[in-house]
Order: C-alpha cells, then structure tokens, then sequence
C-alpha cells in the first residue's frame, strides 16, 4: 500500500482518515438496511443475502440505525459505542454516550463502564453495608465505625476480584456527594478515580 516511507504524523493522519471512514461506513450499511426494510419488505431480505455480513450482524445494525435517528448519534464516537449502549433505554443510552464523549472513552471501556454498572445495579456487587443508613444515602456523621466500601474494576468481568476500603462516615459521605455530581453510583465513581490517581504515578 505504502511506497515511500511515511513520516510518523502522516501515517497517523492515514490511520484516522480510515477509521472516521470505516465508521461512516457503517452508519451508512444500517441506513441502507433500514431504507431496504421498510421500502421493498419481502424483497429486502434477497437483497441482504447478496452482502457479505452475517445475518445477526445486519440485524444489529439495523437496530441501532433505528435506535439512533441522526439527531441522537454522536458524532465524535463510534458506530460501534453506540451498539454497546443500544439495548439500553433512551435515558441511559444519552447518559453513556454524553460520558464516553466527555472523557474520550473507547468502546472497550465503555462497554466495561456500563457491565459494572449493570452488576451493581443488579445487586452482584454490593457494599457490605447494604442495609445500613450509608447505603441509604442518610449518612451519620458521627458514626464512630468506618464504613465498608466495596469496588470492582469497571473494566473487569463479573469475577473481578473486590476491594474492600474501610472508610469513616464523613468520608464516605464526601465520595456519594460527588458520585452524585456525575450521575454515577458511588462505587463506579471510586473507582475510576482510583484509575486516575494511579495514571499520575
């Protein structure tokens, strides 16, 4: 492909150029799709044969063209972060691509931000201290007890191994009072500054 040796910055600005394309790309095979299905119905599912994807893959794609009309698709991430967020509903589907696009996130982190949010959620990763007033949101000040935080790796598998941190109430209510300014449970919030003050290092 390349016959002259390339400078460093021209080979980047090659390698971008192709990825904006190959994202640009796929946006239009799920319009194509979408155009095809609702158009020609009976008469599109020959048509697709032709292509060289997979069955499930054009079905993925013409969900998420569906999913994300052109006024919702951001336009500084990837066709492929907005799959890993489209079986979501329309509010967390914004809130995860606002956060990908704020913190340039990839797609692979992504997709580890919103599993461990899911598992939190769902109740696999849980504070020792569940039924406690902390985990309420009533924070006592004067708790003489620190109180237990458990954290696991956002960008970890469900069996991520947990870290457990002994924190005392004042603190505990300090970190849930910023979590909150970013919309994110407390533990997915601690983590991920624990991600960065290890970055400086």
């Amino acid at each position: 492909m390349f016959t002259a040796k390339q400078s460093l910055s021209a080979w980047e600005k090659v390698g971008a150029n192709l990825f904006s394309f190959a994202n640009s790309s796929a946006w239009w095979i799920a319009d194509w799709l979408v155009y095809g299905e609702s158009t020609f119905h009976d008469r599109y599912v020959e048509a697709i044969r032709q292509t060289s994807l997979s069955y499930q893959t054009l079905r993925n794609y013409t969900w998420v063209a569906r999913e994300f009309p052109l006024p919702r698709r951001r336009q500084s991430l990837s066709f492929s972060h907005h799959l890993e967020v489209v079986a979501l509903d329309q509010p967390q589907q914004d809130y995860w691509l606002r956060k990908a696009e704020k913190l340039s996130w990839s797609r692979n982190k992504l997709r580890g931000q919103v599993r461990s949010s899911q598992l939190i959620q769902q109740g696999e990763v849980v504070r020792p201290d569940a039924g406690s007033r902390a985990a309420k949101g009533g924070i006592d000040p004067a708790a003489a007890e620190p109180a237990p935080l458990a954290l696991v790796g956002a960008d970890q598998a469900p069996e991520a191994r947990l870290l457990h941190l002994q924190l005392s109430a004042e603190d505990l209510a300090k970190f849930e009072r910023a979590a909150r300014e970013e919309s994110e449970p407390v533990e997915t919030w601690a983590a991920e500054m624990l991600r960065r003050a290890a970055a400086g290092f």
